[in-house]
């Protein structure tokens, strides 16, 4: 199965690799880019190694896809997005994300998402073309419920102590974004 690569107008999405094991590992030992995920922050560059293979094992068995954001100038990685579970037979996804702080505030993840967001429901993914994608966010992360909103996302409701990480429940904001709502939103723009 080829690793679909996609372009936005100041970024790269393209399939992890080996040889991006520091640039992941500087990503997720960061307190503040892992504040509101399912894991503790790395302490090992092994555990770069290890997430970087676990996305690649899931693309290898079409169950969802991670894409590295690069910054189109000097091929910087500079966080990931993708589908951290996909259903070709449902129709949907889940998103997810990530950037690292000193590229907050810029817009990438937002244009990130924009592309992946096209890009399945077009069909132009292994999942084919989905229907409908949601993303769920811990109440409290203000940013990511932002970006949501801003790509079309409506907020569906809360999901009460629906997570558990790092000993403790977590209630999770639900996202979902479907088909023909970006359609009407992109035709809009």
């Amino acid at each position: 199965m080829h690793f679909p690569e996609l372009e936005t107008p100041r970024l790269k999405l393209t399939e992890l690799i080996a040889t991006d094991e520091q640039d992941i590992f500087e990503l997720f030992s960061d307190d503040s880019v892992i504040e509101y995920y399912d894991l503790a922050a790395f302490d090992e560059l092994t555990q770069a190694t290890n997430l970087i293979n676990f996305f690649r094992t899931r693309f290898k068995e079409n169950s969802g896809i991670r894409w590295a954001i690069r910054l189109k100038e000097t091929n910087q990685l500079i966080g990931t997005c993708g589908f951290n579970t996909w259903s070709p037979n449902m129709r949907n996804a889940v998103i997810g994300y990530d950037l690292l702080p000193k590229f907050w505030g810029r817009g990438y993840t937002t244009e990130a998402v924009h592309r992946i967001v096209k890009a399945a429901f077009l069909g132009d993914l292994p999942c084919g073309k989905l229907n409908r994608i949601q993303g769920d966010t811990v109440p409290g992360n203000s940013a990511s419920e932002s970006l949501l909103l801003k790509v079309g996302f409506k907020e569906e409701g809360i999901r009460r102590q629906s997570g558990y990480w790092k000993n403790e429940f977590h209630d999770l904001k639900c996202f979902g974004l479907i088909q023909s709502e970006y359609r009407e939103i992109k035709a809009h723009q």
